[in-house]
């Protein structure tokens, strides 16, 4: 029997919406896993187009460099975080946007922020011969065609997700 992922799954999640530096791809793919809309700015972007993209687009600028906070047009739209480990920059937005890492958790493309939607029929022939077997839900993104499922890789990103969700409670 294939199992397909459901619409219901996919509520809308409306904020924050999320910029993030170069310096930050890491933890741009984990916002996307908890479900957060976060584009990444373009590497060798000038400091002043990210600035106006994250304006133009209602995103939250996160940024390890201390020269763009100088900017005009950074105030009220640039967060700053250090170069600490990848779960204390979870701790500094947790505690700046009292974030949600588990509720929209894998809704998005890992690589390029879309909206996943339940797999079709092809996309789940595709998949690995274990996983059909599995009865496993499969997600797939319309942008690059990848399909998703709950395996190692999805457990080992969620159990992260849920120490972080965790922090909420210090």
């Amino acid at each position: 029997m294939v199992q397909i992922g459901s619409e219901s799954m996919f509520p809308q999640v409306t904020s924050p919406r999320f910029l993030c530096d170069v310096m930050l791809a890491r933890l741009a793919r984990y916002l996307r896993a908890a479900g957060y809309d976060t584009e990444l700015a373009g590497n060798g972007m000038a400091d002043r187009d990210i600035l106006r993209q994250a304006g133009e687009e209602g995103r939250w600028l996160l940024t390890l460099d201390r020269k763009i906070v100088e900017h005009k047009a950074a105030q009220g739209r640039v967060v700053m975080l250090r170069h600490d480990s990848l779960d204390d920059q979870a701790w500094m937005l947790l505690r700046h946007f009292a974030m949600n890492w588990t509720r929209h958790a894998f809704t998005r493309c890992l690589l390029d922020n879309a909206l996943l939607r339940p797999a079709t029929e092809q996309e789940f022939e595709s998949a690995p011969l274990d996983v059909r077997q599995a009865g496993s839900v499969l997600l797939a993104c319309p942008a690059c065609r990848r399909v998703y499922w709950q395996g190692s890789h999805y457990r080992r990103m969620m159990a992260r997700l849920r120490r972080w969700q965790e922090l909420d409670g210090l």
